[in-house]
């Protein structure tokens, strides 16, 4: 399965962004910290799908709960 976080040097200078897109993952947990919601960062985003979205959520959470352990 791939991805739907990436990383590439070509790509904001390697920042990590929704595959497909341009969009930094960090702008959605910033959307999110700061009390917006997920359809808010949708509609500012539009390149970003809901599913896309909630697809790095879990990958990100993922991710972090296997460093975890």
């Amino acid at each position: 399965m791939q991805s739907v976080i990436i990383r590439d040097q070509n790509i904001l200078g390697g920042e990590p962004v929704f595959r497909g897109t341009r969009v930094p993952f960090k702008v959605l947990i910033e959307y999110l910290e700061g009390g917006e919601t997920l359809d808010q960062f949708v509609d500012q985003y539009p390149s970003v799908s809901r599913e896309l979205a909630i697809a790095a959520i879990e990958e990100a959470r993922s991710s972090l709960v296997s460093q975890l352990k």
